[in-house]
């Protein structure tokens, strides 16, 4: 038995929407509730699982006709036990918040009149309606209206002014409402700006260019996208080797779902994503037999595939008629463009033409990642189609700000019970991307007019975003990496009380001053204590060793047998992921472990991973962040069931337990050795640590188990741990609507510090 707790915004309302959901869960037997509220239709449901997936994908293909959905957001939560089902009167009382909507992707009757030779739109490709458009990315201020928003130097026709006050209208108070006579036009340009073509001829010029092999330059809804065909292979390693991007898997965009489905194998549920009007970039398992060139995921079995979710793209796309990369416009570590002239002077090395247009964009949006995980929607990436929907808290929180992590940074503001999400910002590694970074706070401060009594922090001394915080002439509250990992899993699940949190991920600063990552926190988001976590070991390099998995190995074989375990050569008779390292910086790397040398001690999770990765051969050093634990996932090969034996020590009372992974490695080296499989062996490294997770929830003797961090956007480990747990007697809860990777640290912050501001 479980219970959903479902929030759909959009026409819901005055269209039959409250009666429709009362037929459909008395038809499948769930118990429950739907009423009307000020942000729209709040539902909760609660039966056998199968019933409740069946409920959720009947709501939006068997809606009333009027209706439509613009965001339908879930979560899989404990039931309470509800007599039946019944409609609850409407919520009229407490304040009525305004809420910005996402951008959301074209509707289908405004893609009918795109496509249709006697509408008066027809190949517009800014057409819109009430029912889809772009919101977040062009508002300026409250109230939302078009005064507020980057149309504004957009004059209505009168054709448009009548739809736009006319209550009968789908374009009634549709802000972006435009038209070919009065709105937004394309021009194409040539890689140093020159005009090419104009309107239409612009788009039928740009899909040609793409034909040729061309790298093109799109603007889009939330910013620029660089596109090539994606079934050439020359067209896609061009694409790399401008653009810097040596193996990082990269979005394909399809003309349409039976497309889609002839590159990746698709579920039910993952066709209701891609088709959702989120439209965000999906993992898909790749089929072997398809055109789309193997460069784009290099060594992956999964694709990113999307469809298209504005007038621009479905036309672009219908004109091709075949997939193409739609990867983010922007250079290494940068955020995306979102201005032509910016687009100019950084992307003019990289496309050889680029196709714009003269409405602004007022913030950057990039497409959201999701992936199915456990039957459920799970978002990697939160931007385009989420952000800024709010997650809703039980309590009513004090005005906070929270400045999130180092890296896959977004930031939170607080305001009632809400707790309102930024798009994604990235990695703060660069200066553009710190700037982005100031800019997205002093948008979201300005635009929800929120003032806030504190700012919640990392507790990292030198992150760029914990420094920021300092700043800001606010209170401030530091919060340790991991227990704001635990207090975004409990807050999104509405949880309340201790629970076990099983929080992994490369690397957070712990409350002993050593780099965290394979931790077991009890607690709540009012405190913590730490009750098991990883024999340490260190990380030669320091930061250094994330791109290098062999480093971590290193650090594994000096914990285990300090320097004669490196004294033995690369090659053959030794150890194989050395032999990229000369003979001196292999003395070097020894010199350094052996003194402590910038190798601080870690006792990550990921960094075990990668680790493996290197003895396994599968990577030595990665081309980008967490590619090598993705890759020891990826080499999981199915239907293995034993594991190696999990070693738990006892280090004292009062004294969290240890992990012990050296017996973990020697039996991996050892089955190495003995010629077993690479892909046997990777799965009984992940069925050895759901064990872990097992035995220290029995031990600790805590019911509810939180599993939150990076590397539980591992599927194969999430999976395999959620499920032992549950057959053994425990309540495991995951992520869903905010991602398990340092993309959900602020909500945590947001969490933690309201336990501490009054």
């Amino acid at each position: 038995m479980r219970r959903l707790k479902i929030v759909i915004r959009g026409v819901v309302q005055g269209v039959g929407f409250r009666p429709f959901v009362y037929r459909l869960a008395r038809e499948e037997g769930l118990r429950g509730w739907v009423k009307n509220s000020p942000q729209g239709v709040f539902i909760e449901v609660e039966g056998p699982e199968q019933t409740l997936d069946d409920f959720l994908l009947r709501l939006p293909r068997e809606k009333p006709p009027l209706a439509f959905i613009q965001s339908l957001e879930h979560s899989v939560l404990e039931p309470v036990g509800y007599p039946g089902f019944q409609i609850r009167r409407s919520q009229d009382g407490g304040e009525k918040q305004a809420l910005i909507l996402p951008d959301i992707a074209t509707c289908p009757l405004c893609q009918e009149e795109v496509f249709s030779s006697t509408d008066r739109r027809h190949r517009y490709p800014f057409t819109n309606c009430t029912l889809c458009g772009p919101r977040f990315s062009i508002i300026q201020a409250l109230p939302y209206d078009r005064r507020h928003t980057t149309m504004k130097k957009f004059t209505m026709c009168e054709r448009c002014a009548r739809e736009y006050e006319e209550p009968q209208d789908r374009r009634f108070h549709a802000q972006p409402n435009a038209c070919p006579d009065c709105g937004p036009q394309l021009t194409l340009w040539d890689s140093a700006g020159a005009p090419l073509a104009g309107h239409d001829a612009a788009l039928r010029e740009a899909a040609a260019a793409i034909r040729r092999g061309e790298i093109l330059a799109l603007k889009g809804i939330g910013g620029f996208q660089l596109l090539v065909d994606a079934r050439s292979e020359l067209a896609v390693l061009r694409l790399r080797e401008r653009k810097r991007r040596e193996e990082k898997p990269l979005a394909i965009m399809c003309p349409d779902l039976e497309s889609t489905r002839r590159c990746v194998h698709l579920s039910p549920m993952e066709e209701q994503v891609l088709l959702s009007p989120q439209s965000p970039v999906l993992l898909g398992r790749r089929r072997e037999q398809s055109d789309i060139a193997p460069s784009v995921a290099p060594a992956n079995p999964h694709l990113g595939v999307m469809l298209p979710y504005s007038p621009l793209h479905h036309l672009l796309m219908k004109q091709l008629g075949f997939p193409v990369v739609a990867t983010s416009g922007n250079l290494h570590d940068e955020p995306i463009v979102t201005d032509e002239q910016e687009a100019l002077a950084t992307l003019g090395d990289i496309t050889d033409c680029f196709l714009v247009h003269d409405r602004p964009i007022e913030r950057y949006v990039d497409d959201s990642v999701v992936r199915v995980q456990l039957g459920r929607e799970l978002i990697l990436r939160r931007a385009r189609g989420y952000a800024p929907l709010p997650v809703t808290l039980k309590k009513t929180l004090p005005p906070l700000l929270a400045v999130g992590a180092h890296l896959k940074n977004t930031v939170a503001i607080s305001r009632g019970r809400d707790v309102i999400l930024s798009q994604h910002i990235g990695d703060l590694e660069t200066a553009q991307a710190f700037f982005a970074f100031r800019k997205v706070i002093q948008d979201l401060l300005r635009l929800y007019e929120v003032k806030p009594r504190a700012v919640a922090c990392d507790a990292h001394p030198d992150y760029l975003s914990s420094q920021h915080a300092r700043e800001l002439g606010f209170p401030v509250v530091e919060v340790f990496h991991h227990h704001a990992h635990l207090a975004s899993c409990l807050a999104e699940n509405e949880l309340e009380g201790e629970v076990l949190g099983v929080t992994w991920d490369g690397a957070g600063y712990g409350d002993d001053g050593t780099i965290w990552g394979g931790e077991f926190l009890a607690g709540d988001a009012r405190s913590y204590r730490r009750v098991a976590t990883f024999r340490p070991f260190r990380l030669v390099g320091g930061e250094r060793a994330m791109r290098e998995p062999r480093r971590s190995a290193l650090g594994l074989l000096f914990e285990m047998e300090g320097t004669a375990a490196l004294e033995r050569p690369p090659g053959r008779a030794g150890w194989p992921f050395l032999e990229g390292l000369s003979e001196g910086e292999r003395r070097l790397l020894g010199q350094m472990l052996a003194r402590g040398l910038n190798s601080p001690l870690t006792s990550s999770c990921g960094r075990l991973f990668d680790a493996v990765a290197a003895f396994l051969g599968i990577k030595a050093v990665s081309s980008f962040e967490g590619q090598a634990a993705m890759m020891v996932e990826f080499a999981v090969q199915e239907g293995v069931e034993d594991g190696y034996p999990v070693s738990l020590l006892a280090a004292g009372e009062g004294r969290p337990l240890v992990f012990d992974w050296e017996p973990l490695v020697r039996a991996i080296l050892l089955d190495q050795e003995r010629g077993v499989e690479v892909g046997v062996i990777c799965a009984r490294l992940h069925n050895t640590l759901a064990d872990l997770i097992v035995e220290v929830a029995r031990q600790v003797g805590l019911e509810r188990v939180a599993l939150t961090g990076g590397c539980f956007q591992n599927r194969y480990l999430t999976e395999r741990a959620f499920h032992r747990l549950q057959e053994a007697g425990f309540r495991p809860f995951t992520h869903q609507r905010v991602p398990p990777n340092d993309g959900g640290i602020a909500l945590g912050q947001i969490a933690v510090a309201a336990t501490k501001v009054a």
